[in-house]
């Protein structure tokens, strides 16, 4: 597998319709009207992806106020994401990706580096998508730690 296609600025979001960690079904088209921040995370319940997910659950409140809707997207089965949700009190859709097409479609998923090996997984990911379905901001390979207050001071709400 070699790296995935990239989106940048002003591609059409690629649509989805997925499972959630409620065991219904969210559409890309559902939010359509709305802006939405998009994050793909390799695996739910480890400590890199609790932390992030924790960071937009506590920026939830800023950021929807500013009209964004924050959905996190894995291969994670939809009672796994459930779990997480409870565990850790997430208060936004977490959706179920679990053949990866969605993710590869948004180019978050392919090969990256990992402690200096090249394996094939979840590329770390953050997009924003305009009210009209089409990417703004497309981030990848972020860390964990300090992206959604960076994602903060970008979207120029702090």
């Amino acid at each position: 597998m070699t790296a995935p296609d990239r989106l940048s600025p002003g591609d059409p979001a690629p649509e989805f319709t997925l499972p959630t960690d409620t065991g219904e079904q969210l559409s890309l088209a559902d939010l359509r009207g709305r802006k939405v921040v998009l994050y793909a995370y390799p695996a739910a319940m480890t400590p890199g992806c609790t932390k992030q997910a924790c960071d937009f659950r506590d920026s939830l409140a800023s950021l929807q106020a500013a009209g964004y809707e924050v959905v996190g997207i894995s291969p994670d089965k939809p009672e796994k994401l459930a779990k997480f949700r409870d565990r850790d009190a997430i208060t936004f859709p977490l959706v179920s990706d679990t053949d990866r097409a969605v993710l590869t479609a948004y180019g978050a998923y392919g090969e990256k580096q990992l402690y200096g090996k090249t394996v094939t997984g979840v590329i770390r990911s953050t997009f924003v998508i305009d009210a009209d379905g089409k990417i703004e901001r497309a981030l990848y390979n972020v860390k964990a730690t300090g992206h959604v207050a960076k994602l903060r001071r970008d979207l120029g709400l702090d």
